[in-house]
């Protein structure tokens, strides 16, 4: 490859990472070409975007980026494939489906909400990190919980006391 196309080839990595608010690094040396593929469409079911990258562009992608990306430095061994997404949780439940008993795919490294994640060992925890907009609507949520809870007092108690008022005209 060119130095002209490498230069290319890290810009374009660069722009891609900056797209996309989570990124997960992946070892996919033992997937096949059927099973390679087969995962490809997955990500793309997902709304997920799979590519297979040279770890020495990428670590210059990341060297380039304004975010300090050397905590996965270490990761860059082996094939990595790179899963983008703007959903922090989902490549992680993509990986477990699809690796099963085998362990392949093998999560080497993810940055996901602002943070990093290093290890195969990580993919449970990356499975239940939740998105900001479901903390959003968990806080709402219990927000409005104890408003509902006084509208629905306040409801439940005006319909027995209108019950009570007319059983009380009912009698003679």
């Amino acid at each position: 490859m060119k130095k002209e196309d490498k230069v290319k080839k890290i810009a374009q990595l660069g722009e891609v990472i900056k797209e996309y608010a989570h990124f997960y690094l992946v070892d996919v040396t033992a997937l096949d070409a059927a099973a390679t593929s087969a995962m490809r469409a997955k990500c793309f079911k997902q709304e997920i975007e799979m590519i297979v990258v040279k770890n020495t562009l990428l670590h210059k992608a990341f060297e380039a980026s304004e975010i300090d990306f050397s905590p996965l430095y270490p990761c860059l061994k082996g094939t990595t494939a790179l899963l983008l997404c703007n959903t922090a949780n989902v490549p992680a439940k993509l990986i477990k489906d699809v690796a099963g008993k085998a362990e392949i795919p093998a999560l080497k490294g993810a940055y996901a909400e602002e943070s990093f994640y290093v290890g195969a060992d990580q993919l449970e925890t990356l499975i239940h990190i939740k998105s900001k907009a479901e903390l959003l609507a968990e806080v709402v949520a219990l927000l409005q919980s104890p408003i509902k809870n006084v509208v629905s007092a306040l409801q439940s108690g005006g319909n027995t006391i209108h019950g009570v008022l007319k059983t009380l005209g009912e009698r003679e």
